[in-house]
């Protein structure tokens, strides 16, 4: 499965769906972008990701961004890599 990228009804929550990898990081930027201020980012269908990805998403929270629905998986790795980078 690839990636799938979803927006609610008024835009500001961006879903993904299927496997996130670096490939995809350009479209998801542009979706963020185009989703005014403070979206959300809901990735509870999100099944795999890359490390490009989580540094992506990390800083996107140390930016200010929520992360709804994270898995375990990939918010101890976020936080090992925020972790690393200090």
């Amino acid at each position: 499965m690839t990636l799938r990228i979803e927006k609610d009804s008024d835009g500001k929550i961006i879903r993904l769906i299927g496997q996130v990898q670096a490939e995809h990081l350009d479209a998801l930027r542009e979706q963020i972008a185009s989703s005014g201020p403070r979206p959300l980012l809901d990735l509870d269908e999100v099944t795999v990701v890359d490390v490009d990805v989580v540094r992506f998403l990390g800083a996107r929270e140390l930016e200010g961004m929520k992360i709804l629905h994270c898995s375990p998986y990939i918010r101890e790795w976020i936080l090992r890599e925020q972790q690393r980078n200090r």
